[in-house]
C-alpha cells in the first residue's frame, strides 16, 4: 500500500474509530444492535439521555439489554429491591429517551 493510500485510509477511519471510542455503553450497544433504527444520530441522542439519567453502572447494565432482551425481562420480574430500584430508573430513562429522541 502506498503511503498516500495509507494516509487517506487513516484519515477516513480515524474519526470513526475515535467516535466509537468516545461513545458511551448505551450508544455502542445501540450502534451494534440489529435494529433498523440503530443509526448514529438516534443512538447518540439515547446516550445523551442516559448520561443525564443513569449512572455508569446502570448504563452498563442497560446496554446488555440490547444483546440480551431476556435479561431485561429477568430484571423486570426479579424480586430484588436493587433490581426494582434499577428498573424504576431504567423506565424513567426510557420515557425521557422516547420523548427526547423519538
Amino acid at each position: 500500500m502506498t503511503s498516500t493510500l495509507r494516509l487517506t485510509f487513516a484519515a477516513i477511519l480515524l474519526p470513526v474509530i475515535v467516535g466509537m471510542a468516545q461513545a458511551g455503553p448505551i450508544e455502542r450497544a445501540c450502534l451494534s444492535s440489529d435494529r433498523a433504527a440503530g443509526n448514529r444520530s438516534l443512538c447518540g441522542c439515547i446516550q445523551q439521555v442516559a448520561d443525564q439519567t443513569l449512572g455508569n453502572g446502570d448504563q452498563r447494565k442497560a446496554a446488555k439489554f440490547f444483546r440480551d432482551p431476556d435479561l431485561a425481562h429477568a430484571v423486570w420480574i426479579s424480586q430484588s429491591s436493587r433490581d426494582d430500584e434499577f428498573w424504576d430508573r431504567y423506565k424513567a430513562f426510557g420515557a425521557t429517551a422516547a420523548a427526547s429522541c423519538g
